[in-house]
């Protein structure tokens, strides 16, 4: 809590961050009565839910592996059910772009000429308080085209005609993150309830009158119960503004070992409100280290840059949510490539593209219907390939892969994936990882190094490797086994490499890595510290001015 900022409450909401310009057109008093009720209506099973999650890794982390949940069977038998239609502006979804809500990201990313717009506020955004409400800001004046402005170097940032533009996709927070700024009763409000909330209220009644609606990423999702969770906000969330029941529709991105042998579940549990699930590649990567980091040998990756999804557990995990999803309905939507492109450089742009291209014909051979870009270069190169495979058509829907079989042994088969353990490896983790949360502590969270889109999961999979090395005794392809005081020499001679600046935050930074990689206590996502401690620090050069 900022020492300067006199906390003032407004319908039962305590608001404890220094305001912004503007924030007043947000935090009304009929948007904080909603996210209150919101709030009211799940904080308890929220926690209740949490603490599942903690038991489950506890349970995997002796010995109990996962699978697909007998108890609910019958949903995953039962061959009648499906999810709702499409949703307007939603039936195409061939080429996504994902990107942080900050205004130059928003036109950039609605002027893409992608199909759908991924208004992130989850892992490639800071949840500092200027940014969570700036953002909301952003969406709304994007909706109402008052988001034009000239930059410091006067280019000018304008939008499309309407027409012409994606159809907006919201991703929230994570349930693990809180909004520390926001208390009632003392409690802090979850992020997820605040980002949801003040875009759905603000905005739900815009999107309808333009053809629409109030579309979300739901990410993080370890269980049916979590999604079931969601739904009940929805429904809630409907009601209370008088909006029909299925105007909103959510895709849930499968990214946690445990949701992958539910996924048949999760689409049920929002049937009415459901649009698909994506493949969380990066995430999924790291919610396989974390929960088997300390199972020995077998579930020991190699580099990061190693583990491809061309991987037989990688492989299994896609094409049985490709199965899932087109059995029910749904739309299956592929992941993030890494590559990004350097218009400066053409040998390495040539490079960028081919690997993207590669990563989406493979997605789009698969049956997915739509995949994820991260830069607005990359739209015509997955457009290419997906209008290769689909044509006319706007999905491929129809594609059921009936040859594919559950299989909760593939989904766990990590030790059939080829590679090996690298000093440089170990290197780039701690550089990436250092340089990463560098930059999410200054309020960006998606950062391009060595070409390729970083964001906080890939920076967890940089910190949770190094984590699960050294408590495996891990070898490098040189003999040398892996420890605390190598990588610390290791980490000492990065951080001189690093170029430092005024006002830059690589001390902090350093800090948290050494936590969330180095002790003995690991922590479930390295957000959780870095935004409890380091964000909104009071740093007297901030100004109000936007």
């Amino acid at each position: 809590m900022n020492s300067f900022t006199d906390n003032f409450s407004i319908n039962g909401i305590t608001l404890t961050a220094r305001p912004i310009e503007r924030q007043n057109k947000i935090l009304t008093p009929d948007a904080l009565e909603f996210v209150a009720r919101l709030h009211a209506a799940t904080a308890q099973r929220l926690q209740e839910l949490m603490q599942i999650r903690r038991d489950r890794r506890i349970q995997i982390g002796h010995g109990q592996d996962p699978g697909f949940v007998p108890e609910t069977e019958f949903i995953r038998n039962d061959p009648n059910w499906r999810v709702a239609p499409p949703a307007p502006g939603l039936e195409d979804r061939r080429v996504e772009i994902t990107g942080p809500v900050d205004k130059k990201m928003t036109i950039n990313a609605l002027n893409s000429g992608a199909k759908v717009w991924l208004a992130d506020m989850e892992d490639s955004f800071t949840p500092s308080w200027r940014n969570v409400i700036q953002g909301q800001l952003n969406l709304t004046d994007a909706l109402e085209r008052r988001i034009d402005f000239t930059s410091p170097e006067g280019k000018d940032y304008k939008l499309r005609p309407a027409g012409e533009l994606p159809t907006i996709v919201v991703r929230p927070r994570g349930w693990h993150l809180p909004e520390k700024h926001m208390l009632i009763n003392a409690t802090p409000v979850a992020g997820g309830i605040v980002d949801f909330g003040l875009y759905f209220f603000h905005n739900a009644r815009r999107l309808l009158a333009q053809g629409k609606g109030p579309y979300f990423y739901l990410p993080k999702i370890e269980n049916h119960l979590e999604a079931r969770l969601w739904n009940d906000i929805f429904i809630l969330a409907q009601d209370l503004l008088g909006i029909p029941q299925g105007t909103i529709r959510a895709t849930v991105l499968i990214e946690t070992i445990t949701a992958s042998f539910e996924m048949e579940e999760i689409l049920y549990e929002l049937r009415d409100h459901a649009a698909g699930l994506n493949a969380g590649r990066w995430d999924y990567i790291f919610s396989m280290i974390k929960n088997f980091r300390t199972r020995g040998p077998r579930f020991v990756l190699p580099d990061r840059v190693q583990v491809t999804m061309t991987a037989p557990f990688m492989r299994a995990y896609t094409e049985q949510l490709v199965r899932a999803c087109h059995k029910r309905g749904a739309m299956a939507i592929g992941g993030m490539a890494a590559a990004v492109p350097n218009r400066k450089d053409e040998a390495a742009n040539a490079i960028a593209f081919e690997k993207v291209r590669a990563d989406k014909t493979r997605e789009a051979g698969d049956g997915f219907d739509g995949s994820w870009v991260a830069h607005p270069d990359l739209v015509p190169v997955c457009r290419e390939v997906f209008d290769g495979v689909l044509g006319d058509r706007p999905n491929q829907l129809d594609r059921l892969r009936e040859d594919v079989t559950p299989d909760d042994r593939a989904l766990l088969d990590i030790a059939a994936t080829t590679g090996t353990i690298t000093e440089q490896g170990i290197r780039n983790n701690i550089e990436v990882g250092i340089r990463y949360i560098e930059s999410w502590l200054r309020g960006n969270g998606a950062v391009a190094i060595h070409n390729l889109m970083e964001d906080a999961a890939t920076a967890e999979i940089s910190r949770s490797q190094i984590w699960q090395w050294i408590y495996s005794h891990a070898i490098t392809d040189h003999g040398e086994i892996i420890t605390r005081e190598w990588v610390e020499d290791m980490l000492d001679q990065e951080f001189t490499k690093l170029e430092r600046f005024e006002d830059d935050r690589f001390a902090d930074a350093r800090d948290i890595f050494e936590e969330v990689a180095l002790d003995p206590a690991f922590q479930a996502f390295l957000t959780v510290p870095a935004y409890a401690r380091y964000i909104d620090k009071v740093r007297e050069s901030e100004s109000l001015a936007i």
